[in-house]
């Protein structure tokens, strides 16, 4: 794309940053109350997070604030020690997302399969669109809460109609402002100008407020803070950087474009770190938002810049307009986020996929759901391990011949790795075999630690049984690491093949 933007592009750019800030005010409150910390804290984090990462992150296009996700890791952190120590907690997770990407691992986020990503891009449609029941619910004077009731559930409920038809009916009309974006202004007039009773922005608390302000973090510089602050900023970062990684991988799908996620991962750091700095309670990608992004085909640098900036406009000249929004309207253009979100092809190809790749999406979606990403990602990366490791321990096979000299030769195919050790030992009979065998490593490739064991142990039963066996074609590293079967490899320079075995003592 080129970094010049039309006349076109920088309209769609601000409006659709403009409707992104709109999202993004009830979003940042809730999840401050969540975290158990000011509304402030959290739209400080919005505006901040984004305007940096819009700025020097890898991923245009892409909106960064508070999220969901972390705030329920922040709201044990702040219950015991206060808001100074999490301000300290976003400070030093920026540092290690800063090193992570600094030392390129964000390269590794490619490495998640495709079932996985199906199954975190379901569980956040859904996770998104629960989360606004949340605002279905009011106070009452003893301190508790209770669903909506009566005329007030219609009312709200005829809105959030009335807001979906707008959004989904008027692109057929014209494309000339954001469906969003129209249908929360559309919305917002009717209700201020029909004097309708329903709840809104400010029902959930003010959002005005001046600039943030640079604060360094009330804590003691000792050990003891370190011990506090060090679990919680590495479990931060990690579901930070999962979430933003995701993200991105799913934008990248989505426009045919390809992100940087290495320089992602810097800027995602340096924002939290910032963010900490100046009060804020830190954050990540936001899928729901960058969702409203890229649907109102916003993709440059800008629209977050705007995005944050009109944020920030908001906070300082224009909160007692922003409060007068109806929560009918930005629950109705989230509920929108969600089902666009949803990945409803993946409903239809369960039957079609091997079964191993529909549990995995199912379990993923499911534990998102319930659980949180990090812990969602990691099941669905170590389930989808587990199969390709039993599907490759079954493809391990031998060809035997028995050459003229009478000795007995097995030529091996496959990977020799920890499962499928037990495949490889069934491969040979050496009570029945001749007294010189020969296995072939040719066409065979040694992974790891366990296979050289597996290979010392075939040794020794062939010792046993007073039968020799020569092994053939092993590489120079795997004669290096072998104990008990040195002695028996026939090392060929000219006809081995090089390569380098992965084991742990080779350091």
């Amino acid at each position: 794309m080129s970094s010049t933007l039309t006349p076109r592009e920088i309209k769609t750019n601000l409006l659709s940053g403009l409707t992104v800030a709109l999202a993004l005010v009830p979003e940042a409150i809730a999840f401050a109350f969540v975290a158990g910390v000011h509304p402030l804290t959290g739209l400080y984090a919005a505006f901040l997070m984004g305007l940096i990462t819009a700025t020097i992150g890898g991923r245009p296009g892409m909106i960064s604030g508070a999220t969901g996700a972390l705030a329920v890791v922040m709201v044990a952190l702040v219950a015991r020690h206060g808001v100074e120590y999490l301000f300290a907690t976003v400070v030093l997770m920026g540092l290690f997302q800063i090193a992570f990407g600094a030392l390129k691992f964000g390269k590794f986020i490619r490495m998640v399969p495709h079932p996985v990503m199906l199954g975190f891009v379901n569980g956040l449609a859904i996770v998104i669109f629960l989360a606004q029941f949340g605002h279905f619910r009011v106070a009452t004077a003893d301190g508790t809460s209770q669903w909506l009731q009566g005329p007030a559930l219609f009312t709200m409920g005829a809105l959030i109609v009335l807001t979906m038809a707008i959004i989904y009916l008027l692109p057929r009309l014209t494309r000339a402002v954001p469906s969003s974006l129209a249908g929360i202004v559309v919305v917002s007039l009717v209700v201020i100008f029909g004097d309708i009773d329903t709840r809104t922005v400010g029902d959930l608390a003010s959002i005005s407020g001046g600039l943030p302000s640079f604060h360094l973090p009330m804590v003691p510089l000792d050990w003891e803070t370190l011990r506090i602050i060090l679990p919680y900023s590495l479990i931060l970062a990690a579901i930070g950087l999962i979430e933003s990684l995701l993200t991105l991988n799913l934008i990248d799908e989505m426009t045919d474009t390809r992100g940087r996620p290495n320089r992602e991962c810097v800027g995602q750091g340096i924002a939290n770190v910032v963010t900490g700095l100046f009060g804020g309670m830190g954050g990540c990608a936001m899928i729901g938002q960058s969702m409203i992004n890229i649907g109102n085909g916003a993709r440059s640098r800008l629209s977050g810049i705007a995005a944050a900036l009109f944020l920030l406009t908001f906070i300082l000249f224009a909160a007692p307009l922003i409060e007068r929004i109806p929560l009918a309207a930005l629950i109705a253009l989230m509920f929108v986020v969600s089902e666009k979100t949803f990945e409803w092809a993946s409903l239809r190809v369960l039957r079609k996929v091997p079964r191993h790749d529909a549990f995995v999406i199912i379990a993923v979606t499911v534990v998102t759901v319930l659980t949180d990403l990090a812990i969602a990602v990691l099941v669905g990366v170590v389930i989808s391990a587990l199969v390709f490791a039993w599907q490759h321990a079954k493809h391990i096979r031998a060809e035997t011949r028995t050459e003229a000299n009478g000795w007995k030769t097995y030529t091996l195919h496959g990977s020799v790795f920890f499962a499928s050790t037990q495949h490889f030992f069934a491969l040979f009979t050496p009570r029945e075999d001749p007294q010189d065998v020969v296995v072939d490593f040719a066409h065979a490739r040694v992974m790891d630690h366990s296979a050289l064991e597996a290979i010392d142990s075939l040794a020794e039963r062939y010792r046993a049984q007073g039968k020799r066996l020569h092994l053939r074609h092993l590489s120079a590293d795997c004669l290096e690491l072998l104990d008990k079967a040195r002695d028996m490899v026939e090392v060929n320079l000219i006809e081995d093949p090089h390569y380098h075995l992965a084991d742990n003592r080779l350091g």
